[in-house]
């Protein structure tokens, strides 16, 4: 069942959709006029709108105006008598859902009101997903290591300059990069993910760069690579460090250039891309060995941000295991549990050498294997 706002100062039209929507087990709610209309919707949540155009003192397209002013998320449905294709175009530039004219055709009606509940539908569950993204991609912590970060991240995301974090894994590196992006101008563009570890290096710039029909044996289609698919966005080049020399030069080219050629082709395209890598190597050194080209690790890094280990921030242990631990029971269907003061003190003596992500672990297999207060005993037995 839904709930459903109509505004019409008609009191025919406005008594016919009431029956007709009631009729379909949906709760209804009647407006007279725009301004009632307007704090119905403010005072309370809806999940479909039904507007007609002309009305006194405030119109449908003035209501519609001020509903996505406030930021009212319902789908707002235009009603007019006089409907014309320039009317309809105005209200769907606007922000109407969808337009119908009068006398109101029933199966019409029934319709529309199915794909509106259908765009409040994914709506919503597009909200609970953010959040669960949101969580997944928070920064915890008050330690002075992790504010200087935290700090770093506010002063460089809104700007484009390329960015290369370092840090032991498990620190939380692909975590920083998503908030420079969440953070940048570029927020509302592609971000593109790339695990340099993870690909094979015969497949690398393929997978960087793209390739054309028959540039090799498998290629039996053109490949659209991931530094296209970021442009006007922002691509995280993760553990850079395992990338191959050949694709090195590549990547060089298009820091230089902002251009890149696909496998098998001699033709440049243009892409606008910001580039954020990471690795847990000391690209230094790597350069020393001959295994990293150092005129890309200065290209790469414009702004230096190094996430410290957790041994290196022990006293957020505290705070992280709290989070993990609502997190995990909220993704577990099960009630919060709680780790008592001397588990927490223990977990802060011990040695964390896959940091953040050791620490997770532990914190998931204590929830599960743990009682509803995790004690010492508890961590001393299963972590």
């Amino acid at each position: 069942m839904a709930k459903i706002l109509v505004i019409d100062d008609e009191r025919s039209i406005r008594n016919t959709l009431k029956d007709i929507l009631e009729f379909e087990k949906h709760q209804v709610v009647l407006a007279e006029n725009g301004k009632t209309g307007l704090e119905a919707a403010q005072s309370a949540a809806f999940d479909v709108i039904f507007s007609d155009i002309k009305m006194p003192e405030m119109d449908g397209i003035e209501l519609l105006t001020a509903l996505k002013e406030q930021e009212v998320e319902a789908p707002v449905v235009m009603i007019s008598g006089h409907g014309n294709i320039e009317t309809a175009v105005e209200c769907i530039k606007k922000g109407a859902f969808d337009f119908i004219e009068k006398p109101i055709d029933l199966n019409r009606l029934l319709i529309t009101v199915r794909n509106a509940l259908d765009k409040s539908t994914l709506v919503a569950e597009t909200k609970i997903l953010k959040k669960k993204i949101a969580k997944r991609h928070q920064m915890i912590g008050a330690s002075p290591a992790i504010e200087k970060v935290r700090m770093m991240i506010d002063r460089v995301a809104p700007t484009d300059a390329r960015v290369l974090i370092t840090g032991e894994n498990g620190t939380g590196k692909e975590v920083v990069a998503r908030l420079l992006f969440e953070q940048s101008q570029r927020v509302n563009a592609p971000y593109v993910e790339v695990n340099c570890a993870a690909i094979p290096s015969e497949l690398i710039e393929s997978e960087l760069f793209g390739h054309e029909k028959g540039a090799f044996t498998s290629a039996i289609k053109q490949r659209i690579g991931k530094f296209e698919q970021a442009d006007t966005g922002t691509i995280f080049l993760d553990e850079i460090g395992d990338m191959s020399l050949s694709a090195q030069t590549k990547v060089l080219r298009v820091l230089q250039e902002s251009e890149l050629t696909r496998v098998g082709s001699d033709k440049s395209i243009k892409v606008n891309v910001r580039v954020l890598a990471a690795t847990n190597k000391n690209l230094k050194k790597e350069i020393e060995a001959g295994n990293f080209r150092e005129d890309l690790f200065h290209r790469l890094n414009v702004i230096p941000i190094h996430v410290p280990s957790l041994d290196d921030r022990k006293d957020d242990i505290p705070l992280l295991v709290t989070h993990f631990s609502e997190l995990i029971c909220s993704e577990q269907g099960i009630q919060t549990k709680t780790f008592d003061k001397a588990a927490l003190e223990f977990l802060m003596q011990r040695s964390w050498t896959g940091n953040i992500r050791e620490l997770r672990n532990v914190v998931e297999r204590l929830i599960i294997l743990g009682g509803v207060s995790i004690s010492k005993e508890d961590v001393e037995m299963f972590a």
